[in-house]
C-alpha cells in the first residue's frame, strides 16, 4: 500500500495533490507540533500587482505554546473568512472557469470550523474530490493509537500501524530520511521530483507556487492533466 504523511496545509499548491493522486492513503499529520510560520493557515494567490499571502488568523496564544496542529483554533474575531471571498473574486473573476466555482466558495468560506485542522483538512479532501481525485482515502495520525518517538521514528510506527509498503514524500525528505531504518521495516521510499507543465495564467510571468485554487480557476475540469503530464522521478531505497 502507497503512504503519504503531510502535516494540513491551507489551500496547498499542486505539489500537494500530486502526493494525494499516487498514494492509496493520505495521512493528516495533525498530532505535530504546529509551525507558526509554515503553511498550516496561509498560502498565495497570484495577482496583477504580484503574490498575495491569504492567512488564517488563529489564537496566537496556543501556537505559541507547542500545541499540536489539530489543537490550533481559528480566530474567527476578524472577520477573514469574507477578506479571502472577496479577494479570491476580485483576483480571479474573469478567469475561464472561475463561475463553475461561485456558489462552492460561497458555502466555504460561510462555514464556521472551530478548530483550524478541521477546516483546511475538510477543504484539502473536497478540492481532491473536485479535480477528480477519486480513489485515495483519507485520514489522521491522531486517530491512530500507539505513535510514539520522535521524528523518523514517529514516522515509522505511523506506517507500520497502518501497513504501508511504500512511502511517498517530497525532494527535502532527503535530507533526513536514513533508508536502512525504512528498509529495515520493509518499506521502500520514493522522493517526488515536481516537474509539472506551465498552464495559462492571468499575470505573467509564470509562477508555479501558488495555491491549488489558481490552477482550478485557469482549467477547471482539466486541472489534474497539470498535475500529472510529467511524472516525477523516483528513488526507492534499498
Amino acid at each position: 500500500m502507497k503512504v503519504v504523511v503531510h502535516q494540513p496545509s491551507y489551500i496547498p499548491w499542486r505539489g500537494y495533490f500530486d502526493q494525494i493522486r499516487r498514494a492509496d492513503l493520505f495521512i493528516f499529520y495533525d498530532d505535530v507540533q504546529y509551525d507558526k510560520r509554515g503553511w498550516r493557515n496561509r498560502n498565495q494567490i497570484k495577482t496583477h500587482g504580484g503574490k498575495r499571502w491569504l492567512t488564517i488568523p488563529v489564537h496566537a496564544r496556543g501556537a505559541q505554546q507547542g500545541i499540536a496542529i489539530k489543537d490550533i483554533r481559528i480566530d474567527w474575531s476578524r472577520a477573514w473568512n469574507e477578506k479571502h471571498l472577496r479577494a479570491l473574486t476580485s483576483t480571479y473573476g474573469k478567469s475561464p472557469c472561475f463561475d463553475a466555482y461561485v456558489s462552492w466558495l460561497d458555502s466555504l468560506y460561510h462555514r464556521r470550523d472551530e478548530l483550524l485542522a478541521d477546516f483546511t483538512i475538510r477543504l484539502t479532501m473536497d478540492i481532491a474530490r473536485r479535480i477528480g481525485i477519486k480513489n485515495t482515502r483519507f485520514m489522521r495520525s491522531s486517530e491512530l493509537n500507539g505513535v510514539t518517538g520522535q521524528k523518523t521514528e514517529r514516522l515509522l510506527r505511523i506506517l507500520q500501524l497502518v501497513g504501508a509498503k511504500h512511502y511517498i514524500t517530497g525532494p527535502s525528505a532527503r535530507n533526513y530520511i536514513v533508508d536502512e531504518r525504512f528498509a529495515a521495516a520493509g518499506i521502500t521510499v520514493e522522493f517526488l521530483e515536481y516537474r509539472y507543465p506551465d498552464y495559462p495564467q492571468l499575470f505573467p510571468p509564470f509562477d508555479p507556487f501558488v495555491t491549488i485554487l489558481d490552477l482550478m480557476f485557469m482549467v477547471g475540469e482539466d486541472a489534474l492533466e497539470y498535475i500529472r503530464v510529467r511524472e516525477a522521478e523516483t528513488y526507492d531505497a534499498k
